[in-house]
């Protein structure tokens, strides 16, 4: 795989996880674990987008 696929590839989980947040968010019952845990592989996956972007530059 491509660094640019695998940019691609972790973009796109990256915008599921938020998705996935902004619907946990929303319910009333809120489990404020789960959202801390998707926050945190959020960030995870950032990082590695932004090391394997520095990689293509």
């Amino acid at each position: 795989m491509t660094i640019e696929a695998r940019i691609r590839e972790l973009g796109n989980r990256h915008r599921n996880l938020d998705e996935t947040i902004r619907r946990e968010t929303t319910h009333p019952a809120t489990d404020s674990l789960r959202v801390r845990e998707l926050k945190l592989q959020k960030l995870r996956l950032k990082e590695q987008i932004t090391s394997l972007e520095a990689l293509t530059h």
